[in-house]
Parts: structure tokens; C-alpha cells; sequence
């Protein structure tokens, strides 16, 4: 099942928040994310059904390999989007707001040349 934009940044909140809490509930990713508790509620339900994550009875939320997998990569091009950007001067919230746009919708190949050029120049 593939994924639109939003279900992206579902995943990729819930890796980052997994990361800094240990654990990760609904309302925490209502909270971090500013959506309301319905919005995210239908979110969850999509993704659990898409196989990308599992819901414990108390509520807490893992992803799944298929999950992480995608959150990791999506992490990782907002990550190094948001360098490259830095880097050419662009301020690091601008830079940050830019890398989350523009990560959906790059392509591999690019990614991988943006990422290739990253360290290759890294200094």
C-alpha cells in the first residue's frame, strides 16, 4: 500500500517521537503534530490497517518493519534536505519547513545524488 504525503509524516513522527518518549500514544503524536485526537485517530486506523504500524491493547503504537522502514527513509531525506539547505543559506526553520515539502516528493535518484554530494562535501 503506498502511502500519500500525510501518512508519511505520521510515520516519520511517530519513529521521532518512539526515539525521544520510548513509547508513543495517539495523543502524543496529536500533541507533537497539532492535529486534533479525531484526525489522528482516523491516521492510525489507516496506517494500521496499511500494515505500517500495530496498536497495543493500552494504546501504544510500534511500527511495523515495513513501518520503520519508510520512517527511517523519510527521516533521513528530511535530515539531509535540511543540511543541504542550511548549507546554501537558507535559515533553519525556512530550511527545516522546505526539506519536510520537498522530501515526499523527490525522487530516488535525486535523493540519492543530493545524499551521494552531502558526504562527499561534508566539511
Amino acid at each position: 500500500m503506498a502511502l500519500q504525503e500525510s501518512g508519511e509524516m505520521y510515520l516519520e513522527t511517530i519513529l521521532i517521537l518512539s526515539q525521544k518518549l520510548g513509547q508513543v500514544r495517539s495523543v502524543d503524536i496529536s500533541e507533537h503534530m497539532g492535529y486534533s485526537k479525531p484526525s489522528v485517530s482516523r491516521a492510525v486506523g489507516l496506517l494500521k490497517k496499511g500494515g505500517f504500524i500495530t496498536v497495543e491493547k493500552e494504546g501504544f503504537i510500534h511500527l511495523t518493519d515495513e513501518g520503520l522502514s519508510l520512517a527511517q527513509k523519510i527521516l533521513e531525506r528530511h535530515t539531509i534536505l535540511t543540511e543541504l539547505l542550511i548549507r546554501l543559506g537558507v535559515g533553519n526553520e525556512t530550511a527545516a519547513n522546505d526539506a519536510c515539502r520537498i522530501e515526499h516528493v523527490i525522487s530516488d535518484e535525486t535523493f540519492e545524488a543530493i545524499r551521494n554530494h552531502m558526504l562527499a562535501h561534508n566539511s
